[in-house]
């Protein structure tokens, strides 16, 4: 009897057993089939994580002294408003009976594209000519790229293009048929006008090959075709480039839709965010000479590109140069730490919402460890969107394929010693060097050419591709940062090369509401302010903190302002369209006074009132009424200290109380 029970309980357990197998089975099965199709929604469920983490205070968010302190607008620049419409009478509407046709080609990036068609809009009135939608090449040279969406239409809408321009330029898609041969069979004379170029060297040399052979090109490389700054008969033409920039350059529907979602989710429970263009691109700090900021292969990635660059006559320097000196004097971008700790410095909590704008961010999410490490919620495009919303934005594609790794040829065991030895001499004789194994991820990353190659590959269709993705990521970023309630440079053209990203961004912000909280940082100063306490950088001294505070204050406002005309506007006319094309709410008379005894007298000069019809500032933001809470008095206590220093001067650190500047 005893037996038998013994043999029913093996039983039950071998089943129960059985049953816990196929359950756990079946549960494993689940779990892969959730993974897979849940798997487009990895990166949106980061925006849930994102919004619970901020969202655990209850009711709206309260507007007090700190809060205007951190987010509220430039009372001084209120008083500017944005007016671009053409103020000379007769503005005269372009007649189809004109000197010919402009056909023009454009390369580079997203900030040399936007540049140049204003520019070639502003030559086609110049030249009295009809302009044909210019040709994007970085999307045309790219193979798999969707057919939907080609060459302009790849990031602009082309009806509102040539609607919006219907009484400054006539704008066809394509050049007529009997004159599409002339074109295929290079009948016609081309020109490769410079940023710099003249309006004089258009008028004396393009217009007569213009008129004689009614159809020219232009290929513009050089990220624009007309000089920054016009002499003042020209002003109208100033105002023409600002409505292209800033009015007629409407991105494409499915760009807009998803940077609107993407601005809602950063702003969702009422919340303000920062946004941030770090400005390090492998082009600028090459450059600029940043190489030694950087460690291991990106320096020597950058080192590459300047070699090239020298070549090419873009660079009259030589190849190594003192990065810290160059970083010194202001020519190379902040660094994500130093943003964080200026940040911290300006009173933002840690909670704070940074959006990283740009497509590119040299040296990857390592350089971003310290800035993530004080502001937890920094995101990008890919934290904020869904692969599928991504998806949209690009259109179905082509199946391109993979880029395949090809090995170089084994060297032989001579071969090593042979290549020590031409290597040049040395302070003392050396053996060769061990080896040391070379891994797979090394070998075919997208910088694995470093490693064994002189020269770097040509770019795969795959590459190709991807840079044709920046210029939408871009123009996902930029709208972000527009709509962004504050916005901070970590590098903005300083007139030695041409736009860039922040500057354009910053040019925009000015153009559309010139006192929203855009930094204008100067990257000399700081870099000396971070010098003064780079021993005790992370709890820096009251004085250290206050100066910090004053000098960003200070560039938000008409002494910002001041610098950009001098540093910015030479070289890139959108980044500074002021006074062009914004107009004044102060009264005449009081304008006339400030233009001839202000210090600011070039933000003054030359503008107009605002006519009848502009909006007016409102009543201007106090931070005096509100008393709250002890740390909102405190912090306008140091705003007030910050407006009665009478010049920006490096503090001493001497014998100066440290503060936590979270306090």
């Amino acid at each position: 009897m005893a037996w038998s029970e013994r043999i029913k309980m093996k039983s039950k357990i071998k089943w129960a057993a059985l049953a816990g197998l196929m359950l756990s089975f079946t549960s494993i099965l689940v779990h892969l089939f959730l993974a897979k199709s849940s798997a487009s929604l990895v990166m949106y469920s980061a925006v849930t994580a994102f919004s619970e983490d901020l969202t655990h205070f209850d009711g709206p968010v309260r507007k007090g002294a700190g809060y205007r302190r951190l987010w509220g607008r430039v009372n001084a620049l209120e008083h500017l408003q944005p007016y671009a419409n053409p103020r000379s009478t007769p503005y005269l509407v372009p007649n189809k009976q004109n000197n010919g046709f402009i056909y023009a080609k454009i390369h580079g990036g997203f900030e040399k594209i936007r540049t140049s068609i204003c520019d070639l809009v502003a030559v086609a009135r110049l030249l009295n000519a009809t302009l044909v939608i210019p040709e994007i090449q970085q999307s045309l040279q790219s193979k798999g790229v969707s057919s939907s969406f080609k060459s302009f239409s790849y990031l602009y809408d082309e009806e509102h293009f040539v609607e919006a321009l219907v009484s400054d330029v006539i704008v066809v898609k394509s050049l007529p048929s009997h004159l599409m041969e002339g074109r295929k069979q290079k009948q016609y004379p081309v020109f490769k006008p410079k940023s710099s170029s003249s309006p004089k060297f258009y008028l004396q040399e393009v217009l007569p090959k213009l008129k004689s052979a009614k159809v020219i090109g232009l290929i513009l490389n050089d990220g624009g075709g007309l000089q920054p700054i016009l002499p003042s008969s020209l002003v109208e033409y100033q105002r023409l480039r600002c409505r292209v920039g800033f009015h007629v350059l409407r991105f494409r529907a499915e760009i807009l839709e998803v940077a609107h979602q993407m601005v809602a989710r950063l702003q969702g429970s009422g919340q303000p965010y920062i946004a941030y263009n770090p400005g390090l691109k492998r082009e600028t700090l090459a450059y600029h000479g940043c190489a030694e900021l950087f460690q291991d292969i990106h320096t020597e990635l950058i080192q590459y590109r300047r070699a090239q660059m020298i070549k090419q006559g873009l660079v009259k320097e030589e190849l190594s140069v003192d990065s810290y000196a160059r970083k010194g004097n202001g020519s190379c971008p902040l660094m994500p730490e130093e943003v964080g700790l200026l940040l911290r410095a300006m009173g933002y909590p840690p909670r704070t919402r940074i959006y990283l704008a740009g497509s590119e961010t040299f040296g990857g999410q390592r350089v971003l460890i310290p800035l993530r490490a004080m502001y937890a919620n920094l995101v990008d495009r890919t934290s904020l969107c869904s692969k599928q919303e991504l998806a949209n934005v690009i259109g179905w594609e082509n199946q391109l394929p993979t880029d395949s790794y090809v090995f170089p040829a084994k060297k032989s065991a001579k071969q090593p010693k042979e290549d020590w030895k031409r290597a040049g001499p040395r302070p003392r004789p050396l053996p060769p060097p061990p080896d040391r194994p070379i891994y797979g991820h090394e070998r075919e990353g997208w910088y694995g050419w470093i490693l064994e190659k002189d020269s770097e590959p040509d770019p795969s269709p795959n590459d190709l591709r991807d840079q044709a993705h920046r210029l939408l990521w871009d123009a996902l970023d930029y709208i972000v940062s527009l709509k962004a309630d504050a916005f901070f440079p970590g590098f903005d053209n300083d007139g030695s090369g041409s736009a860039d990203f922040s500057s354009l961004v910053m040019g925009h912000r000015l153009f559309d509401m010139a006192s929203t909280r855009t930094y204008r940082p100067d990257r000399k100063y700081i870099t000396e302010l971070l010098n003064t306490t780079s021993d005790h950088i992370y709890r820096p001294p009251r004085n250290w903190t206050l100066a910090v505070r004053e000098h960003l204050n200070n560039s938000m406002g008409e002494d910002g302002l001041v610098k950009g005309f001098r540093r910015v506007k030479p070289k890139s006319f959108l980044s500074h369209p002021l006074p062009e094309c914004l107009c004044t709410t102060i009264k005449r008379a009081d304008l006339k006074q400030l233009q001839k005894s202000s210090k600011y007298k070039t933000i003054y000069e030359g503008q107009d009132e605002c006519p009848n019809g502009i909006a007016r500032p409102g009543p201007r933001e106090s931070s005096d009424e509100d008393t709250e809470a002890q740390e909102d008095e405190t912090d306008t206590d140091i705003i007030e200290s910050d407006e009665s220093s009478p010049a920006e001067t490096i503090p001493s650190m001497e014998q100066d109380e440290e503060m936590d500047p979270d306090d």
